[in-house]
């Protein structure tokens, strides 16, 4: 089976299924791929397993900026010293990378809690969710966005969730967070 792509489910009527689809119980692109999907969670679910998980890093195109704030610092100070301007290009270039990698934000489902960066809330308190795409992103982001919402965009990430709050005592109506597999996103949150 080597080369062809995909994974081969066990059983009878058994075909190759693309790597970009999960097949029941298994975790996908292990290693390689930033986020983790897995397909039909049990209906009896432990409250810590790992429902979904998504890492909102930054996009490849953020690291030229690396590259560059690198490039500006040499230039800065390369003609007063060509040493000290690679070291300041490459302390800055180092910081931007940090910047980068530390921005990068998760969120992760389990059966009993919903994280989605910093901001965490029991499943009980979770209400309806819904996905958005394309110009309904804009609407949502944009004119009809409460701000009171807890907010969770990145700019390289276009599909959004708005996940409504039902805690009485938090203020917080909902959450708009950006992620890449909204459709999978809202299905595991409806199902529990």
């Amino acid at each position: 089976m080597e080369g062809q792509e995909g994974v081969t489910p066990p059983g009878p009527s058994a075909q190759p299924v693309p790597k970009d689809q999960a097949v029941l119980g298994e975790v996908l692109d292990q290693g390689t791929s930033p986020d983790r999907l897995v397909e039909d969670p049990p209906a009896k679910v432990d409250p810590k397993t790992v429902l979904y998980e998504e890492r909102l890093s930054a996009a490849w195109w953020m690291w030229l900026l690396v590259l560059f704030a690198g490039l500006v610092g040499l230039i800065a100070l390369a003609p007063i010293n060509m040493w000290v301007g690679a070291a300041v290009g490459a302390v800055v270039a180092g910081g931007t990378a940090v910047a980068l990698i530390a921005s990068s934000t998760g969120i992760v489902i389990t059966g009993e809690s919903l994280q989605v960066g910093r901001a965490r809330i029991e499943r009980r308190f979770v209400g309806e969710a819904e996905a958005f795409r394309g110009s309904a992103v804009q609407r949502v982001r944009g004119p009809e966005l409460d701000a009171r919402a807890y907010m969770n965009f990145r700019v390289s990430v276009g599909p959004v969730v708005r996940i409504q709050i039902t805690d009485p005592v938090d203020p917080t109506p909902y959450w708009l967070t950006s992620t890449r597999h909204p459709e999978r996103m809202v299905e595991v949150l409806s199902a529990g």
